[in-house]
């Protein structure tokens, strides 16, 4: 279809007696279809509308000055605007931690009284914008907010607490940018791009750490030990009432890598939270998903509870993380204010009670759990039913998908829905070994277990060690790539007692760590988050040598001869597996892994467990 028909096919929904209330005034540089297809929006004009400073303001933000309140600065005009409020103020400065793919440098904006070192004994905010660059609120919420901490009467806020704020991780991204980025999110009128540069989602990089951005945030938190981590997204998916949503690990009693910390989360964070979105006219809400896109009554999830994601690594890290999802539906001015209060709020909060977060820290951090659950799957059985603030909606026959289609309309049901919740459960339950045991060769993962901050020791010399090697009973690689990887499961794996000779500058690596339970969800091949499990092992499903059907069949004849016993155990897996028997080659190929000439490291994972 050409682009002139489009537009005037978008023209006349526009002026459609259903979709016309939904179209915001004309802007400039906006997309020919501005928005016209989504569901209209419910009328707001919340109290924190007082935070934005009128245009005359030399502090004035571009989100600010923009008539509709639907505009994000780009890259260069954000790190400008920084640079001359660093230039300006005591109280900020800018930090540079890493270097993108394109060669943009990934920086932070630090608000502190205490110069390039912190006091230790205050607690430490870590906000950040932009890990989805079309997901942007933070960014925008973050230079009003250290705007009025420099210049409009907030400097009190670092008088007990210190401010980290990235306003772009994913620069790359951010700057591949267009009014077509988001279809199902209204504003900025001009968004950045979901991935990055080399195309990878930055939201799944927590754990195995490809990417050059996530690694400079590991070392960023690395450096700064903050009490809190709040990373902050937009939604996708089904309408509803709450513009400000957010969620942790652990809530409302689920399970949780740092219960401590969960239980804090919960009791002061949430309700002091709550409290202050409301006083400023948000709505907030419970980080939650539809569970069926056709049926919002069917039910609500946590979306999972991996540690691929922040809130799944940080609980697994014990760092307290709180993954913010405004509601992608709600105007681009409300999704930013709702950040603005929910980021100053979070200040106040470790101001008055960040002493009791840290002891919660420290008691999740001593933890060293003998089990730990994994691969987290949706729980089938519902855990409980909750009221939830709905928005009307109707089926309609579609023309175009040839179904019944759904359409909201933009109003808020006054009686409360009663939907069931599903939330996870894990599949599998892992040991902790003593300690593993990394070869030298595969720097590339030691490499990784650096950043993430783990201890290890590093031999010097060969050292010969009894371990548990892992033989991987029938390992099935993916039949497609995720964020560049070809994943491959392992639903057994058989262990081999062995001693096995690790060469100078392989790592010893204890549990007996903080970072202990992320070390056992990396290097077990079985975790759904391992190195393995995302496809960093493949040379261990290659065979190597072969034999052929006329060397192997007259030695299997002769190894029945000699050793009843496997003979009994042949014919009692021809009998149990028609397949099988009716299957020469695999026959000969049983035969030949019970002889001292098949590879012994044919699926043999390479990490030793020492228990």
């Amino acid at each position: 279809m050409r682009p002139a028909l489009i537009i005037a096919a978008f023209a006349a929904l526009v002026s459609s007696p259903v979709m016309s209330q939904s179209v915001p005034p004309s802007v400039p540089n906006a997309a020919p279809w501005d928005q016209p297809f989504l569901p209209p929006a419910p009328a707001w004009n919340g109290a924190s509308r007082s935070l934005l400073r009128d245009a005359s303001d030399p502090w004035v933000t571009a989100f600010e000055t923009d008539p509709d309140h639907d505009f994000s600065p780009a890259y260069a005009d954000t790190r400008a605007w920084f640079d001359r409020l660093d230039a300006a103020s005591d109280l900020i400065r800018i930090e540079q931690f890493g270097i993108s793919p394109e060669g943009r440098p990934i920086y932070a904006v630090i608000a502190s009284r205490d110069g390039a070192t912190f006091d230790p004994s205050k607690p430490v905010l870590l906000a950040q914008a932009g890990i989805h660059p079309g997901e942007i609120d933070g960014k925008d919420a973050g230079m009003m907010l250290l705007r009025d901490i420099a210049f409009n009467g907030k400097a009190e806020l670092l008088d007990r607490v210190n401010l980290i704020l990235i306003p772009i991780l994913s620069v790359d991204g951010h700057e591949r940018a267009s009014a077509y980025s988001r279809p199902n999110q209204r504003g900025p009128r001009i968004q950045g791009w979901r991935n990055t540069a080399t195309n990878q989602n930055l939201n799944r990089d927590y754990l195995k750490l490809d990417q050059p951005e996530m690694r400079a945030v590991r070392g960023l938190i690395l450096k700064y030990r903050p009490d809190l981590y709040v990373d902050i997204h937009v939604t996708d998916g089904m309408d509803y009432q709450y513009d400000i949503t957010y969620g942790f690990n652990g809530e409302n009693g689920a399970y949780s890598r740092s219960p401590a910390t969960s239980q804090w989360l919960n009791d002061v964070f949430k309700p002091a939270i709550n409290a202050g979105l409301e006083a400023r006219g948000h709505i907030p809400g419970e980080l939650v998903f539809g569970v069926d896109d056709s049926n919002p009554r069917a039910g609500l999830s946590d979306g999972g509870l991996g540690e691929r994601f922040s809130n799944g690594w940080g609980t697994a890290a014990h760092v307290p993380t709180i993954l913010i999802e405004n509601h992608s539906l709600k105007p681009f001015e409300q999704r930013v204010l709702g950040t603005y209060v929910f980021l100053e709020d979070a200040m106040r909060l470790l101001a008055r009670d960040g002493r009791a977060l840290r002891a919660a820290i420290a008691a999740d951090s001593a933890l060293r759990p003998a089990a730990i659950p994994a691969n987290f799957q949706a729980n089938p059985t519902p855990a409980y039913t909750r009221s939830f603030k709905g928005i009307r909606y109707e089926m309609y026959d579609s023309p175009a998908s040839g179904r019944r289609e759904i359409r909201w309309l933009g109003q808020a049901d006054p009686e409360p829905w009663a939907l069931p919740f599903f939330g996870s459960k894990p599949t599998l339950t892992l040991a902790r070994p003593e300690a593993y045991w990394v070869p030298s060769y595969r720097s590339d993962i030691i490499e990784r277990l650096r950043i993430h901050g783990v201890s290890m020791e590093t031999l010097d010399a060969p050292r010969t060690v009894p371990v548990e090697m892992l033989s991987l009973d029938d390992p099935k690689p993916a039949a497609r790539p995720n964020e560049g990887h070809v994943p491959v499961t392992v639903t057994a794996v058989t262990p081999r007692r062995r001693d096995w000779t690790f060469p100078a500058g392989s790592v010893r690596v204890p549990t007996d760590q903080p970072l202990g339970d992320v070390v056992v969800l990396l290097l077990e091949p079985q975790s759904s988050e391992s190195f393995f499990a995302w496809g960093m092992f493949p040379e261990v499903l290659s065979r190597v040598e072969y034999i052929e059907g006329y060397a192997i069949a007259p030695l299997a004849e002769a190894m029945m001869a000699a050793d009843p016993a496997l003979k009994a155990a042949f014919e009692a897996k021809l009998a149990a597996e028609p397949e099988f028997a009716a299957d020469g080659d695999a026959r000969l190929q049983w035969f030949y892994e019970r002889t001292p000439f098949y590879d012994d490291r044919y699926r043999l994972y390479p990490v030793g467990r020492e228990n």
